[in-house]
């Protein structure tokens, strides 16, 4: 079968990474793919918000899939217009995007359907959100409404600093993301990762990670989206997974399903898991990135039938399985990330950090130009490694960046400290 993968992250070099294994795969493409997806597809020049110019290049080249990656082709109603013309797609219709696309839509889902998350109120003026936040104090968190690249949370440990943030919002520091906010009470506990692959009607445990979301050290500094991750997530046992399923993800399905838009895609759900048990932090529509490059390196089923599965609207008696083992990855970014940096900088010696078989590089913002692999982006590389433990992937993650010359490149040299803290406890 030929498939299209759209985007150009470390998230669709992972998928386009895994999806090539599949003995099902004729032909795969990736629009428009990065400077290290060509040894995986082919990559072309498609602007994914031309709708009509997608469905025109799937009727050429007979594809039989389509797997659209980031969130912003999804809430704009890519899969709407291909399930319209008969393309099988992986990623929800545009109404179910929007439990990324409106944090405030997916507060009121949860609200309707008891969905455990934290209390809420949802503004559309400032002066309504300020006085919400005088009336629950602080600590208090301020979201940006819509989209804003993994950067439009603010944590607040003030009131006054709750209201500036609010202000910086309406005044459209995060574009029209910031045209709406959603002010939330502080949840106090563990965050983690966990993803379902949907139908529709069924939903599939995958697997669980976690995330580094700030910049700094210590889990300190500006939100990014995202600095490195690990998977499985040491505190998502299996009693906290099974609620994870019954009292989220299912509820979540019905949900979208009683609004007539049957979701087919994959959960991601961002949960704090607390003394009470999982909430909900937010819902993306979408793989994580980087989270999705530490899945795929430890995925041994194939992937190519779960994606068609879902995008078909059946996965009834499917399962997965995954490799024994822990993987992490180390985000390499410009320097400056995730404010100013340069752009066209050299990275040298990427396929020398990456000989060995438990070490896979995925690019994201990359370009391959005349036989050199130049940055483009603010997070430029993912350093992927497995082990048998998260302390002995963090070892050979890190061997492989620093075997990596680029100056103008910077990366946190603490990845998975959480889980290793955690492993260094159960030895003692």
């Amino acid at each position: 079968m030929n498939i299209l993968v759209t985007g150009s992250g470390g998230r669709e070099h992972a998928l386009a990474w895994k999806i090539a294994q599949s003995p099902l795969l004729d032909r795969l493409y990736i629009a428009p793919g990065n400077g290290g997806t060509k040894d995986s597809a082919t990559s072309v020049a498609l602007d994914v918000t031309d709708h009509a110019a997608v469905i025109s290049f799937c009727v050429e080249k007979d594809i039989d899939l389509v797997v659209i990656g980031p969130e912003a082709p999804l809430v704009d109603g890519l899969a709407d217009s291909l399930e319209l013309a008969e393309i099988p797609t992986f990623g929800p219709t545009s109404t179910g995007a929007q439990l990324e696309g409106s944090k405030g839509f997916t507060k009121d889902i949860c609200a309707q359907y008891n969905i455990p998350t934290a209390a809420y109120g949802r503004f559309d003026n400032a002066n309504a959100a300020k006085a919400y936040v005088r009336d629950q104090g602080a600590p208090i968190v301020i979201k940006a409404d819509g989209l804003a690249a993994g950067k439009g949370v603010i944590l607040a440990d003030s009131v006054d600093e709750a209201c500036i943030a609010i202000d910086t919002m309406f005044a459209g520091a995060f574009g029209d993301a910031g045209t709406q906010v959603v002010v939330e009470a502080m949840m106090i506990g563990e965050e983690a990762s966990f993803f379902a692959i949907c139908d529709g009607e069924n939903a599939l445990e995958l697997a669980t990670a976690q995330d580094h979301k700030t910049v700094g050290e210590g889990d300190t500094g500006p939100n990014t989206g995202g600095m490195g991750a690990y998977s499985p997530a040491p505190v998502m046992t299996s009693e906290i997974r099974e609620r994870v399923m019954t009292d989220i993800i299912m509820p979540t399905v019905k949900a979208m399903k009683d609004l007539g838009q049957p979701y087919r895609g994959v959960f991601f759900a961002g949960l704090m898991i607390t003394v009470e048990g999982p909430k909900l932090i937010e819902y993306n529509c979408r793989f994580g990135d980087p989270e999705c490059q530490v899945l795929m390196t430890r995925m041994k089923s194939d992937l190519v039938p779960l994606l068609l599965g879902a995008a078909k609207g059946d996965i009834t008696g499917m399962s997965v399985s995954w490799h024994d083992n822990h993987a992490l990855t180390v985000v390499m970014a410009a320097k400056g990330y995730p404010d100013a940096y340069d752009k066209g900088t050299l990275i040298k010696n990427i396929e020398a950090a990456e000989k060995s078989d438990s070490i896979k590089i995925f690019h994201a913002g990359t370009k391959f130009e005349a036989g050199e692999v130049l940055a483009t982006g603010g997070r430029v590389l993912n350093v992927t490694a497995t082990g048998q433990s998260v302390t002995e992937a963090q070892q050979k993650a890190y061997r492989a960046v620093d075997k990596i010359t680029w100056h103008e490149g910077f990366c946190r040299r603490d990845i998975g400290w959480r889980a290793i803290e955690r492993e260094k406890k159960a030895q003692e």
